[in-house]
């Protein structure tokens, strides 16, 4: 079944340095822009040089080459993030976003990416759908028995971006026909694969069912925002100060702002 669109969607998938979102870095990015009427994507992949905050180019541990085999030696020639981000951010300006595992991981080490880069791209206008997340719902299974269950195919290449992403759309499209409840819609596609409503990218503050901000770790976990900074206003510096992404920093400091 062919996918419903009201906007373009753009399917992506990352390859990193590791797994955590504030120290790590993309090494390689994959998308597949599906628009509206038309039956043919538009595939890009291509490999980035990692920088570390300093300036220096980040060493790939062998641990993560060994997931994605890709080394440092393979990305020694191409470019920064920094000089591909207003180019990326133009080409999927205006689109919905899928992936798989996406919401968790690779929606939030894009955002960092591009905050690091000063390019100024609001994703949270956009309508998310994550793949694995209906996988889940439907089956609890890996990208690689999503593509057998629902394709019957070999997934050839995985931990490859472009083969992940590729694999992706194909099973997407596959869970449409096979079930016959889940709605051709992204924007409901979006709602049903969201497992929580997140005011930043990472999932370390929430939206209650008043829409008010709350937070989704540690201590407080469950207060509203507002209230735990107006009594306790160290802990606004504490998260400020800590390994904490900077799309959550920028959200808790409009909170902040917002209770001056």
């Amino acid at each position: 079944m062919e996918l419903n669109l009201k906007n373009p969607i753009v399917f992506f998938d990352l390859e990193t340095t590791g797994i955590d979102i504030v120290k790590d870095r993309i090494i390689e990015i994959s998308l597949v822009k599906v628009s509206p009427g038309s039956d043919k994507p538009l595939v890009k992949t291509r490999r980035i040089k990692p920088i570390d905050d300093n300036g220096e180019v980040m060493h790939i541990p062998a641990e993560a080459t060994a997931v994605h085999g890709i080394t440092d030696e393979d990305v020694a020639g191409e470019y920064t993030f920094r000089q591909i981000a207003k180019s990326l951010a133009e080409l999927i300006k205006g689109c919905d976003i899928g992936g798989f595992n996406s919401n968790r991981f690779d929606v939030p080490m894009l955002a960092e990416e591009f905050l690091r880069a000063g390019v100024d791209i609001d994703l949270k206008k956009r309508k998310f759908v994550d793949v694995q997340t209906i996988f889940h719902k439907k089956e609890q299974r890996t990208l690689s028995a999503a593509y057998m269950f629902y394709c019957g195919k070999e997934l050839e290449g995985a931990h490859s971006a472009e083969a992940d992403t590729l694999a992706t759309y194909e099973v997407l499209k596959a869970q449409l026909d096979r079930y016959e409840d889940l709605p051709n819609d992204i924007a409901a596609l979006a709602e049903f694969s969201q497992q929580n409503r997140t005011a930043d990218y990472a999932g370390r503050i929430l939206y209650d069912d008043q829409d008010r901000e709350i937070f989704g770790f540690g201590k407080h976990k469950g207060k509203l925002v507002e209230e735990v900074f107006r009594k306790e206003p160290s802990y606004y510096d504490w998260m400020m100060d800590g390994d904490f992404p900077l799309y959550t920093k920028q959200v808790i400091t409009q909170i902040k702002t917002r209770c001056k």
